[in-house]
């Protein structure tokens, strides 16, 4: 007991400050606690607003502001005991060169995806098409966005591989082409073709009037003369139009009195003395 008492009389000083730095330690941890979650919904809330409702956008905003605050609370609580956080920062800033440089393809995803995150060429639900693959956006991270293809298959790409191809996004646009071609034969007439086409785009109601749909002759194929219709539908609408249209097209045609002829090619073999004959 003497033995504590002269060892508290001896670091009295050294003691009470310890003592009132954890006191101020387990303050500073409990106000960072309640400030980073009312700063992380007043984050979210805003980036939301600022971002046209961007989940994605506002979920990553909110995590960094979040972070954020227990980092100020940690150099905080490191001048409290003393420690030099000026050069705490230097010693963090080397590290992070250093490790900047052995981790450049994660951090050139990193940085891609806060371009895409903020540049938007493209956003969760959307349908895209980049380097040879194809899919719905399910989610946009720091390293990696995630894709769902049309037959249920999971794709997660690289933030980089996305961001430096050449992006093709179904979704974005309100309204979008359809191009229906269909042959009929060089014996069936044309007008009648191109009447049939028109008509049967006219009984879509899904079908715009701005633009005007149109038909053409298309091709003069080596078997058939090819009519095309070239129609806009809402996004929304466009494979349920489309496919509508392919059902009903063959039918149409043959209603018509028009056919739909199948490749042909003509042989022609020519004898000649040299060639041997057979007995």
């Amino acid at each position: 007991m003497e033995t504590l008492v002269n060892l508290y009389e001896l670091h009295q000083d050294l003691i009470i400050q310890l003592t009132q730095n954890s006191l101020l330690t387990i303050v500073v941890f409990i106000v960072a606690s309640i400030v980073s979650k009312i700063v992380r919904r007043g984050v979210h809330k805003a980036a939301e607003k600022l971002s046209g409702g961007d989940e994605i956008v506002s979920r990553l905003l909110s995590q960094v502001a979040y972070y954020a605050v227990y980092l100020v609370a940690l150099v905080i609580i490191l001048d409290l005991f003393g420690v030099n956080t000026a050069s705490l920062v230097a010693l963090l800033g080397a590290a992070g060169l250093a490790i900047g440089l052995a981790l450049k393809d994660t951090l050139s995803n990193i940085a891609a995806g806060i371009m895409i995150l903020f540049l938007k060429p493209i956003k969760k639900g959307e349908f895209v098409e980049f380097s040879s693959y194809s899919g719905k956006v399910t989610d946009i991270g720091l390293f990696t966005s995630v894709f769902e293809t049309a037959d249920g298959l999971y794709i997660s790409s690289p933030n980089s591989v996305v961001w430096g191809s050449t992006i093709r996004n179904f979704s974005r646009n309100n309204k979008r082409r359809m191009d229906i071609t269909i042959g009929i034969s060089y014996k069936d007439s044309v007008e009648v073709g191109l009447e049939v086409l028109n008509k049967l785009a006219s009984e879509q109601e899904a079908i715009l009037k701005d633009p005007e749909p149109k038909v053409i002759v298309h091709m003069l194929a080596d078997s058939s003369v090819n009519l095309q219709l070239r129609a806009w539908a809402p996004t929304d609408q466009y494979w349920d139009t489309y496919w509508a249209i392919q059902k009903q097209i063959k039918s149409r045609i043959e209603e018509a009195g028009l056919s739909i002829p199948f490749p042909q090619r003509d042989l022609n073999i020519k004898w000649t003395d040299e060639m041997p004959v057979k007995r």
